[in-house]
């Protein structure tokens, strides 16, 4: 699954961050705490490693 937005991957990276312990999972809040309870680390790792070029800041609905 590839990041549609900026905004997406970052939250994606956060996720990630915690999941490898780089960070504090109480640390998350909104989007990138349902990524990490919701998603396993290589989903993550493609989500967050998506290219940002040509991507929206946020996804349109």
């Amino acid at each position: 699954m590839k990041a549609t937005s900026k905004a997406q991957q970052k939250a994606a990276g956060a996720a990630l961050s915690a999941k490898r312990g780089e960070s504090k999972p109480g640390e998350l809040y909104g989007a990138s705490k349902e990524m990490y309870d919701d998603m396993s680390e290589a989903e993550l790792e493609e989500m967050a490693g998506t290219p940002r070029k040509g991507k929206p800041q946020k996804r349109e609905e």
